[in-house]
């Protein structure tokens, strides 16, 4: 029997705004993290994505440059962009 095991992917990819902030559903979507806005909503209701360390359940939680989202094994992090 063969089990395939894939390594964790620990780098994180960075997402950058243009706004003072940005919603969590909104990140996941522009970071190609989920499909579409109904699977955000769904993984955010389900405490299965984390905000700075913290499972977070609210989609409409204001993201600042700095902060560290986690969803579905993928990591990425608000930057402003330097425009």
């Amino acid at each position: 029997m063969r089990v395939a095991v894939r390594k964790k992917d620990d780098r994180i990819k960075t997402v950058a705004i243009t706004t003072e902030f940005i919603r969590l559903e909104a990140l996941l979507k522009l970071a190609d993290a989920v499909a579409s806005g109904g699977m955000a909503k769904t993984l955010i209701q389900d405490g299965q994505v984390m905000v700075n360390g913290e499972i977070c359940t609210m989609r409409g939680k204001k993201l600042r440059p700095g902060d560290v989202v986690s969803c579905l094994g993928g990591r990425y992090q608000v930057t402003a962009n330097a425009n």
